[in-house]
């Protein structure tokens, strides 16, 4: 008799824990984007007289 109680105390703890699925994710959650780095101007900016006269002279 003890060991029914228990079963069925353990079954409802369970139910009460995993007895509903979560939520579903959408695809869009899912998906973070952002640039890798940061955008430099610097790194962008070029000056062919300044390379001509670092690699070229």
């Amino acid at each position: 008799m003890q060991e029914e109680e228990q079963v069925g105390t353990v079954e409802a703890r369970r139910r009460a824990r995993f007895g509903a699925l979560p939520e579903r994710v959408r695809p869009q959650d899912m998906v973070e984007e952002r640039p890798a780095t940061p955008r430099d101007p610097a790194r962008d900016a070029y000056d062919p007289d300044e390379f001509a006269v670092r690699y070229g002279l």
